[in-house]
């Protein structure tokens, strides 16, 4: 997990690289001496978890804590003012960890966004294994694991499952650009096929 220092002070950014080290699923991106170079960072690299100093210069940590809310990065707070921790907390943060930090303490907080990053992107994988398709005035929900294959009929798009299909208003583009790649293939310039649905291939080489 790619993670960031974000703290004004030498000392405790030292110990933050020390403790860091203890975990090999973490990489050290960057450290910064101020929020505002975090945020440039941030915003250009792919960054799991912030360590976040809350006093600092300029803009608090609960201040770049607020512009980061909604993306994506982890953010554990790293103070010596326990006063923070409620105003931290409603910020959705993953922890809170009050100077100085001890080992066992730093590696329960990182389990706590590993645990956190493989709950969101376990929920994103099953948002993408289902399509829906408009039946008539219904509108259907269908496990994409269940689908054959897919066929073109002119303006329409025939949906093909096991032990029935469905007809739909669209273009073969326009499905396969809406399916994961590593599940579908298309096969000819009429037909996306399931991969994992298949069982031998015939024809010519």
């Amino acid at each position: 997990m790619n993670c960031l220092i974000v703290d004004d002070q030498a000392v405790f950014r030292a110990v933050l690289k020390k403790l860091i080290t203890l975990d090999p699923s973490l990489f050290l991106v960057g450290e910064c001496t101020n929020a505002a170079e975090a945020h440039q960072i941030i915003l250009n690299n792919d960054i799991d978890i912030i360590f976040l100093d809350i006093e600092m210069p300029r803009m608090s940590g609960i201040e770049l804590a607020r512009l980061l809310e909604g993306k994506n990065p982890m953010i554990i707070f790293t103070t010596s003012q326990i006063d923070y921790a409620i105003e931290a907390f409603d910020l959705n943060v993953v922890d809170f960890l009050t100077k100085p930090i001890g080992s066992v303490r730093f590696l329960k907080a990182v389990q706590k966004a590993r645990d956190l990053i493989k709950t969101k992107k376990q929920a994103a994988n099953e948002a993408d294994e289902f399509v829906f398709i408009r039946d008539s005035n219904i509108i259907k929900r269908i496990k994409l694991s269940d689908i054959l294959y897919f066929e073109a009929k002119g303006d329409y798009i025939k949906i093909f499952l096991s032990n029935t299909n469905y007809s739909i208003h669209s273009s073969l583009k326009s499905v396969e650009q809406k399916l994961p790649e590593n599940t579908f293939f298309k096969v000819h310039r009429s037909f996306i096929v399931n991969l994992g649905k298949i069982d031998s291939i015939e024809g010519a080489h």
